[in-house]
């Protein structure tokens, strides 16, 4: 997030009108149509009921909230609800960053509005951004999941897959969900073998992204191709090969922390 970001749990009193809104139906964000582009709406331009708010902090000293609306509702005049794929390069970078918070902020709180141990009705905790049942005292905090998400090299040559679901022709680096008791790397070699029946090592971390589909903390890592051969793990993948630069598939939006560990397979490679 922009070092202009300062995030806060309680608003210091009454939210401002002129407080920059994240405004969901369920998961598409509502957004002003500003000469051919978009941007975030002020409280005060919002004409529609809220079902919750959240307060999340501060951008530039500007308060910053997020806001459940109803599922039906439809968008106002001058303004329209995009999916969260379509925000790149229709917002500034830190409003994506804020968006991609805000909707898993706004998912935790409407999923959490009774305790999964005993039922009861929770309540805002005082101080910290959760949950707290009062008849049990359970905490429920927003849900993430981490996942590993890996560039495997074999010399020249990048490991790369597809799924079902991509886009057509479109492939990307593996990934999969840690699992309890796992180490990071215990499953980056998990994922790659039990996918794609390699073996790999070498294990490298290169970064992170928050992913909010729905509520992933994506880590990513480089390896090294170590043994086997490619056998896939159907239905979930439906293709895998081994790829140079000069013969590179459609890849994955630039969105996404796979494309950047590509680009960097591909900086080092020519």
């Amino acid at each position: 997030m922009s070092p202009s970001f300062v995030p806060g749990v309680r608003a210091p009193g009454e939210l401002e009108a002129g407080a920059l809104s994240l405004a969901f139906r369920e998961r598409e964000l509502l957004v002003v149509e500003d000469e051919g582009g978009a941007r975030l709406p002020r409280l005060d331009e919002i004409p529609l009921p809220a079902v919750r708010k959240q307060y999340l902090g501060t951008l530039d000293g500007r308060q910053v909230v997020s806001i459940e609306l109803d599922a039906g509702v439809a968008a106002p005049a001058g303004m329209r609800f995009l999916g969260l794929r379509e925000l790149h390069g229709r917002l500034a970078g830190v409003h994506c960053r804020l968006a991609f918070q805000a909707v898993q902020i706004v998912a935790w709180d409407r999923d959490h509005q009774f305790c999964g141990r005993c039922g009861a009705a929770t309540e805002d905790h005082p101080e910290d951004r959760a949950k707290r049942c009062p008849a049990c005292a359970l905490a429920h905090y927003p849900r993430l999941a981490p996942a590993v998400i890996v560039l495997v090299e074999r010399g020249d040559e990048v490991l790369l897959a597809r799924s079902p679901h991509f886009a057509p022709g479109v492939y990307s680096t593996l990934a999969g969900f840690v699992e309890p008791g796992e180490t990071l790397e215990e499953a980056v070699a998990r994922e790659i073998e039990e996918e794609v029946g390699v073996r790999v090592g070498d294990v490298r971390y290169f970064g992170s992204q928050a992913w909010p589909f729905p509520h992933s903390l994506m880590i990513g890592f480089k390896a090294r191709y170590l043994a086997g051969e490619i056998r896939l793990a159907e239905p979930e993948i439906e293709a895998a090969g081994w790829f140079r630069v000069d013969t590179l598939p459609p890849l994955p939006s630039s969105i996404s922390i796979a494309r950047t560990l590509i680009e960097d397979f591909i900086a080092r490679k020519t």
